[in-house]
């Protein structure tokens, strides 16, 4: 088992095994691929680890968007607060949505299998997720499960999550159209792509159990986990962080200064990782101009300029390239979301 592969939390799949969200021939799979990798439950129970998203295929075999879709929902509704290992004691002293979506930051130390993008404006908080499992429908099923995990969280920190949305990218399962309506419309299929959003009012709710020190003391622990952790993540991830978290078009040559070492060094470890400066650059470009086209305050043209387009005829090529759409065309096609 190679801890180092998408995973979900060690101490949720465990609770997970023992809930009814998983049948018990499903369990038996579960526990025999556990046995064949020489694991068991009790090792699930530590707090750094995480158990292979891959597990999922192999007990689903025929898992498709719809089975996903259902199971990641499912999955959800067995989330507890003790769930996610060394985000759980932030996670229950907690002060306010807003610090509970800030926990997403240390998403990594928990689980490598979704990756999370931030956008706030005057209307609230937009959050892009991102499955990389490397298998589609399992993405479906992490990203499902994050985003829905997210509110049955906040509804038993807070309890009223009537205005918080969840927007999923693909069709609503046939299984889960009835279901879908008892949730009062928190899930909202065939949107743009997958995000969280969060008004502003629902930010600044006060959390039950608010702890500010417990709180406070937990999330300096986080940042050097965190800060420990980057360190020993693949190259191309650090490059794809330090676009992620620039302004503007970055040049190959720009990064690898960062990193103080040439252009070709740089564009030849990208290789042996099997990637390239453009496709991080173009991924890092399409998710950062997605989400600002969702933010009706910005214009095309000030979003094209925030992310280093010389000009909009440009950033409408470059998006068009990416999605088959202009931007207007995108936002307009966005109108309802």
């Amino acid at each position: 088992m190679n801890l180092g592969e998408a995973g979900v939390p060690y101490v949720m799949f465990a609770q997970l095994l023992e809930s009814r969200a998983v049948d018990a021939d499903a369990a038996a799979r579960f526990r025999s691929i556990m046995a064949r990798e020489k694991t068991d439950e009790a090792t699930l129970r530590q707090l750094d680890g995480q158990a292979p998203v891959r597990w999922f295929r192999e007990v689903y075999p025929e898992l498709d968007a719809d089975q996903a879709t259902h199971l990641g929902h499912a999955f959800a509704e067995q989330a507890q607060l003790t769930s996610f290992g060394p985000l759980s004691l932030p996670l229950i002293s907690a002060g306010s949505v807003s610090e509970i979506m800030e926990l997403l930051t240390y998403l990594p130390l928990i689980s490598t299998a979704v990756s999370t993008r931030f956008h706030p404006n005057d209307e609230g908080l937009t959050v892009g997720l991102t499955g990389h499992t490397g298998d589609p429908e399992l993405d479906c099923l992490v990203v499902t499960y994050c985003g829905s995990a997210l509110l049955r969280l906040i509804q038993m920190l807070v309890g009223d999550v009537s205005s918080v949305r969840l927007h999923i990218s693909w069709p609503a399962p046939a299984s889960m159209a009835q279901h879908v309506d008892t949730l009062g419309g928190h899930l909202i299929f065939n949107a743009p792509m997958t995000f969280l959003h969060v008004p502003t009012p629902m930010l600044n709710e006060v959390c039950r159990f608010s702890d500010p020190i417990a709180y406070r003391l937990a999330i300096a622990d986080l940042r050097q986990s965190l800060d420990h952790r980057i360190g020993a993540t693949s190259f191309s991830s650090k490059v794809r962080t330090s676009l992620d978290e620039g302004s503007g078009l970055k040049s190959s040559q720009t990064v690898a200064d960062e990193f103080s070492m040439s252009a070709s060094t740089l564009k030849r470890r990208l290789r042996e990782e099997g990637t390239t400066f453009r496709e991080l650059l173009e991924s890092s470009l399409l998710e950062r101009a997605t989400l600002r086209l969702l933010d009706r305050s910005m214009s095309v043209s000030e979003i094209a300029a925030d992310l280093g387009y010389s000009d909009l005829t440009n950033f409408s090529h470059a998006f068009k390239r990416w999605t088959g759409q202009s931007p207007s065309q995108f936002r307009q096609a966005c109108q309802s979301w």
